[in-house]
């Protein structure tokens, strides 16, 4: 090879190399989120129970590098409220899960009777997570679309209007961020674009969605039924209270007509029409036993009313019981994770 053939390798060798560093840049500017994650998720050792819940959530393999990249944790002690401090209590009601310098941290919660919690709470986070990773104009473009898709539905759907309710202290931007997690947790028919959207992490949503129905209608079942025992009452209160004093007035309707027939008795008033004493006796008689099945009927309506009542304070007592169960701050100090 003469000396300029090698001169001119050698310029072309050095040219692919400098296209080969540039497209290497621009790859790894490209495609930076994803190989963080990628070296995140190598240093992530889950827990038995960790493990699982990946399982159970059904991610796709975007979604998995995404919660394990997080390192999520499931604890069901106090050292949960210290990782999730910063969460406003009072605006949030229970504070289940967060998401807190790109960590997801779960409370464990083992009650069977609100299985599912943990799953759809970490779910929610998982999202919260996927929507930082966002490019900033693709979140802006997303935080429109679904404040739109809100607008829309909040004004046919006073339960998500209510539920949202608790994120309305929040900036616009933060208000979609929490709205993306829950229409992607909680609500069941979206449009197209949207469950698009979320198919990128979940292999099924419905699956998530399905979990929430089930742990909120206790909650929902609870309270419909103290509401519905709540009128039954008031109605059978009123009835009650209505019979009681009309049954007073007509016993002392029956005891002045009984003063009054003896009083007639011992001035000899039948003494020549024995007849008409035996007449209003035995009509006496009849309102007697008239009154005493009236009162017979309402002391059965009297112990069935303490009998909803005490259903009502056994609901009550069993909705605070499951509100507990979710409280993080009733968690005992111990069993923090190892991990």
């Amino acid at each position: 090879m003469s000396v300029s053939a090698r001169k001119v390798a050698k310029r072309v060798f050095a040219a692919c190399v400098m296209i080969g560093l540039v497209a290497g840049v621009v790859l790894g500017l490209t495609y930076r989120q994803e190989i963080q994650d990628s070296f995140a998720s190598i240093g992530y050792n889950p827990s038995a129970r960790e493990s699982q819940l990946m399982t159970d959530l059904d991610l796709t393999p975007t979604g998995q590098r995404i919660f394990k990249a997080s390192h999520p944790t499931v604890d069901g002690s106090q050292h949960f409220s210290e990782q999730c401090a910063e969460v406003d209590h009072s605006e949030q009601g229970h504070v289940l899960g967060c998401f807190s310098d790109r960590r997801i941290h779960l409370f464990d919660v083992k009650d069977e009777r609100v299985s599912g919690v943990v799953e759809v709470t970490a779910a929610h986070e998982l999202l919260h997570a996927a929507y930082t990773r966002l490019g900033e104009g693709d979140r802006l473009a997303l935080a429109e679309k679904l404040r739109r898709e809100y607008q829309k539905r909040a004004a046919r759907d006073p339960e998500l209007k209510e539920r949202m309710s608790v994120y309305e202290h929040l900036s616009d931007a933060a208000f979609a961020n929490e709205l993306h997690s829950v229409f992607g947790t909680e609500v069941r028919a979206l449009p197209e674009w949207l469950e698009k959207h979320y198919a990128e992490w979940f292999e099924d949503r419905g699956k998530i969605v399905a979990c929430f129905e089930k742990y909120h209608s206790v909650f929902t079942d609870l309270q419909s039924e103290a509401a519905s025992l709540r009128k039954d009452m008031e109605s059978l209160r009123n009835d009650i209270e209505n019979r009681k004093a009309q049954y007073d007035a007509d016993v002392k309707s029956y005891n002045d007509a009984t003063a009054d027939l003896n009083a007639r008795n011992q001035r000899k008033e039948f003494a020549k029409n024995p007849q008409k004493f035996n007449q209003i006796r035995n009509g006496l008689a009849e309102d007697r036993a008239d009154l005493e099945d009236r009162m017979a009927a309402l002391k059965v309506d009297i112990d069935r009313y303490n009998s909803m009542r005490e259903r009502l304070v056994a609901l009550s007592e069993l909705s605070a019981e499951l509100e507990d169960q979710l409280d993080s701050t009733l968690a005992p100090i111990s069993t923090r994770p190892d991990s």
